[in-house]
């Protein structure tokens, strides 16, 4: 039995990480923070009602207010693509390309713990 519900094809027992985890990393403009949290909350919230989408973050530093992590987190590879042909994240790339200080770069992560997609699958207030 395959706990983790993807498949194992690695031969030491471990489920295959299907999910891709994407940390974006941003710097913006002295001023602009608010901003772009009210865009990126709203790109947020739009997007973890997206079928492949298991969470989304908006993280500010506590220490450097411009600077900001967005976490996101699709069941499968081809999750991060649908979202790019989404009409809210084109309308969030639009409202914070001249809030950023220096272009976004973002890094790829596999997960070891939680294995369960299920344990990375967050919900809105109220659902």
């Amino acid at each position: 039995q395959n706990p983790g519900g993807g498949k194992d094809d690695s031969g030491d027992g471990a489920p295959e990480d299907t999910k891709v985890i994407t940390h974006v990393y941003v710097t913006v403009k002295p001023g602009a923070e608010d901003e772009f949290i009210q865009c990126s909350i709203a790109n947020a919230a739009s997007s973890v009602l997206e079928p492949g989408n298991l969470r989304f973050d908006v993280l500010q530093n506590a220490g450097d207010p411009c600077k900001f992590v967005l976490v996101e987190v699709y069941a499968t590879r081809d999750g991060p693509e649908a979202h790019k042909n989404t009409p809210h994240y084109t309308i969030w790339r639009r409202e914070v390309e001249e809030l950023m200080a220096a272009p976004r770069e973002a890094r790829r992560y596999v997960a070891k713990f939680p294995a369960a997609p299920a344990a990375w699958k967050m919900t809105l207030s109220g659902e």
